[in-house]
């Protein structure tokens, strides 16, 4: 089996990486017949243009600017921060494979047997978030009225601008996608007509405490998708650099555990392998990593200048709040 693990070790570039990854796993699943290791190879080829070939993420940073303008406009006395990245290999390659192997699990326990192979591959087409953008934003102390408490004014604006935001951007040829699952709490604050779009991780917190606003949209110019995230700098300094962050990796150990447990072994080639995968990358040495312009001396103390871990970033934009006035507009 050909896994991303096997190309982490020889000083390579993240390109030279996925080049000869994807590579490999063509010619492999040619020879054994394994659809949808294709279909992971042309996903890394999606990735490999968006790197080579990312022109078009300049277009697209300077329209989503100007919803960045129009904020700063509309919320002169909010301090934000846009923020953008390209999904780490790795990352990528742990959800791709989770996908797969989630999927296989569910569907084996409940029907006790496996899905059919068209229903596996388009799980795949679930990746939203290759590309994704993330604005946080903070009410300073010194705008709030007496009496007023500061994460709940936060909280009602980042419900307003989720609100605005779909019908901004539309003008900017970007369309937003209808949620691929439904959450089982929606919050009065989304207006009707753009709570489809919306995975309300505020009103569903997971399992690890994690707080966000999720939309997928479709940039009709670049011919891609984009995630757009929406916090409070509290949700994402809980998320960043909080509890959620090892609270979820040993959620995620324990998951894999229990799929490994209830799907024979050996009876689907598909489960198995998305399943060791993803182990192997849960379970990597990051310190013995040896990928050019990243280093790490623990899973937790790393230096990642490459992608290859936390991600590429694209748009960096930071608003600070205003003082022409003591009042909240």
């Amino acid at each position: 089996m050909v896994q991303l693990t096997d190309y982490l070790y020889s000083g390579d570039t993240v390109l030279k990486i996925l080049h000869g990854y994807s590579a490999d796993l063509r010619k492999s699943a040619k020879e054994t017949g394994n659809q949808v290791d294709l279909v992971h190879a042309d996903f890394l080829s999606q990735m490999i243009d968006m790197l080579e070939q990312n022109d078009f993420i300049t277009s697209q940073s300077q329209r989503l600017r100007e919803f960045y303008k129009y904020m700063a406009q509309q919320y002169p006395y909010l301090a934000f921060t846009f923020h953008g990245r390209i999904k780490s290999l790795i990352r990528a390659e742990e959800k791709f494979n989770g996908y797969i192997s989630n999927f296989i699990c569910e569907y084996y326990q409940k029907h006790r047997e496996f899905p059919p192979l068209s229903d596996i591959k388009d799980q795949v087409k679930r990746f939203r978030d290759l590309i994704a953008y993330r604005i946080v934003i903070c009410m300073p102390k010194c705008h709030l009225k007496p009496g007023q408490d500061r994460e709940e004014v936060e909280l009602g604006l980042l419900y307003e601008i989720a609100n605005k935001m779909p019908r901004f951007l539309k003008d900017f040829d970007f369309t937003p996608e209808i949620a691929d699952k439904a959450l089982p709490n929606q919050s009065p604050r989304l207006d009707e007509a753009v709570r489809p779009y919306y995975k309300d991780y505020i009103e569903n917190v997971k399992d690890a405490g994690y707080r966000s606003l999720h939309i997928a949209l479709y940039d009709h110019m670049s011919r891609s998708y984009i995630e757009m995230q929406l916090r409070t700098k509290d949700m994402d300094d809980f998320a960043e650099i909080g509890n959620a962050n090892h609270a979820a990796y040993e959620k995620a150990q324990k998951k894999e555990r229990t799929r490994r447990q209830d799907v024979p072994e050996g009876e689907c080639i598909y489960f198995d392998e998305a399943y060791e995968r993803v182990w192997n990358l849960q379970n990597l040495d990051l310190s013995k990593v040896d990928v050019n312009m990243f280093t790490a001396a623990s899973n937790f103390l790393v230096n990642d200048g490459c992608g290859l871990y936390r991600g590429r970033q694209i748009l960096p934009y930071e608003h600070l709040s205003r003082f022409q006035n003591d009042e909240i507009d």
